[in-house]
């Protein structure tokens, strides 16, 4: 196995030669030490590789630049549908992010996966993934200081205090499509989310890392207090 994650990584050179130093190819992670990780988080659900089936969960082979829940023979979420009918692709970022915490990127998701943190860890999975992947020596290298989660936010914005009444007031736009009831009908269900998850998914739109354009059209006018509000007042919502 370590030989051919070896003539892997040549190849990635050899595709990849710079003609400066700058476009030089830095190696995602580990994909030897990926297998390991992907056995011990993974293997329980999804298979890979040669003869791979659908499980719990989807098989992962030729998983880059695939569109979010694209296999016709696997059932998904209807949350993960709906993002992959709003353009979710599995890059190299989304993969990150969706790996790191599934939930934050896709709301509702079925998968029950708490997430991977460890940074170290989830490059080596994604480059032991990539090897199953279409022409792996085409997806373009990144160093591992270029990856970062869904969202980075400032330990000064996950630490504002959401005035619950003021998130009450605000909520009516949202609920113009989200139920207070906490339903899951059509529109994904956000009563009793985390506040941190909450924070996160809204800045995500903002950015526009999360594919949604109403959405995104709503988190581009919110502030930062505003958006710690209705996630205090859609946390403490009961379902």
């Amino acid at each position: 196995m370590k030989g051919q994650f070896l003539s892997i990584s040549l190849c990635i050179g050899a595709l990849l030669a710079p003609t400066s130093a700058f476009a030089q190819a830095i190696a995602i992670g580990d994909a030897e030490a990926g297998a390991d990780v992907y056995r011990r988080e993974c293997a329980s659900c999804h298979q890979i590789g040669e003869g791979a089936t659908h499980r719990i969960g989807p098989h992962l082979n030729h998983i880059f630049d695939r569109g979010a829940a694209s296999h016709d023979d696997f059932r998904y979420s209807g949350a993960l549908e709906r993002q992959g009918r709003d353009g979710l692709t599995w890059d190299l970022r989304r993969l990150h992010a969706y790996i790191e915490n599934p939930r934050a990127l896709v709301s509702g998701t079925r998968m029950s996966y708490r997430g991977l943190k460890d940074e170290e860890r989830r490059a080596d999975l994604i480059a032991y993934l990539r090897v199953f992947s279409d022409q792996p020596q085409n997806i373009p290298e990144a160093a591992p200081t270029a990856l970062r989660p869904e969202i980075e936010l400032s330990p000064e914005i996950l630490a504002i205090v959401g005035d619950v009444e003021y998130g009450e007031y605000l909520s009516q736009e949202c609920a113009t499509c989200h139920q207070r009831s906490g339903a899951n009908e059509g529109i994904p269900g956000i009563v009793g989310w985390p506040e941190e998850d909450f924070v996160v998914a809204m800045h995500a739109y903002k950015e526009k890392l999360r594919p949604h354009e109403v959405m995104q059209t709503i988190a581009a006018r919110l502030g930062e207090e505003e958006i710690a509000a209705l996630a205090a007042y859609f946390a403490e919502l009961d379902e």
